[in-house]
C-alpha cells in the first residue's frame, strides 16, 4: 500500500483497483488502514470499487469533520484522469441533473427535478488523443465541483463519451475502468496548511495514451 503522508491526523493513500473505499464486508481502505495504523480511520470522501488513485482519510473525528467541511464548501479540489471513447472537446464544463438509481447501481442523467435527483457539475481538459484498436480515444483530466455516485461515468457517457473499460455506461470493452484520481488538495485540518498530493496512473490501458499535452 503506498502512502503519500501521514500524521496524528491525516493520512493520505493510493487506493488500487477493486478495494472498496468505505468499510463493507470485504476488503476495504478502511480495514487495510486500521491495520496498517493501529487507530481509527475515518472516511471523508469516496471512490468507486473500479476507481484507483489517491484518497485522504482522517485518523480522528475532529479531523474527519474539518475535512467534511472544506468538501461541503468546495475548499478541497479533486481531480482525475479518465480515458473515454471519441474525440471530446478540447474543454468544456458539464451540469447536469443526475438520478441513481440503487437497486440497478446506476447513474442517470434526468432533464427534471424529482425525488433523488442531485445536481452535478465538473470542468474537464482533454491532454491529448490517442488510438487503441484503431478507435479514437481520448485522456481527459476533469475537474469535480460535486461528489455525485459515478458522477464523470454518467456525465460522459451521456455526451457519447463513455470511459474506457466502462461496460455499465455502455463500453463495449468491459475491462477495468480507466479513471484514476490523480490530485487531492485540502487544507490541513490541524495546522491549516495548504496541502497537495498527486498520483499518476500504471497499467496497460494507461501506457497506451499519451500523457502529455
Amino acid at each position: 500500500m503506498t502512502i503519500y503522508y501521514e500524521d496524528d491526523d491525516i493520512i493520505v493513500c493510493e487506493k488500487p483497483y477493486g478495494v472498496a473505499s468505505q468499510e463493507n464486508d470485504g476488503e476495504s481502505m478502511v480495514k487495510l488502514l486500521k491495520s496498517y495504523t493501529g487507530c481509527d480511520i475515518f472516511c471523508v470522501h469516496r471512490l468507486d470499487i473500479q476507481t484507483t488513485g489517491v484518497m485522504v482519510y482522517a485518523k480522528n473525528k475532529e479531523s474527519a469533520s474539518a475535512i467534511s467541511i472544506q468538501i461541503l464548501e468546495g475548499q478541497m479540489i479533486k481531480r482525475y484522469l479518465c480515458i473515454c471513447h471519441g474525440i471530446c472537446e478540447e474543454s468544456g464544463e458539464m451540469q447536469d441533473l443526475l438520478f441513481h438509481d440503487k437497486m440497478k447501481n446506476k447513474t442517470f442523467v434526468v432533464n427534471t427535478k424529482r425525488k433523488g435527483t442531485k445536481e452535478a457539475r465538473l470542468s474537464y481538459e482533454r491532454l491529448s488523443v490517442s488510438k487503441i484498436k484503431g478507435k479514437d480515444v481520448s485522456l481527459v483530466k476533469v475537474r469535480l465541483y460535486t461528489g455525485r455516485t459515478h458522477q464523470i461515468r454518467a456525465q460522459f457517457s451521456s455526451r457519447g463519451y463513455v470511459l474506457y473499460g466502462d461496460g455499465k455506461y455502455g463500453a463495449k470493452d468491459n475491462s477495468k475502468i480507466a479513471l484514476h484520481s490523480c490530485q487531492i488538495e485540502l487544507i490541513h485540518p490541524k495546522t491549516k496548511e495548504n496541502m497537495s498530493f498527486e498520483s499518476k496512473p500504471n497499467g496497460e490501458i494507461w501506457d497506451l495514451v499519451s500523457q502529455e499535452k
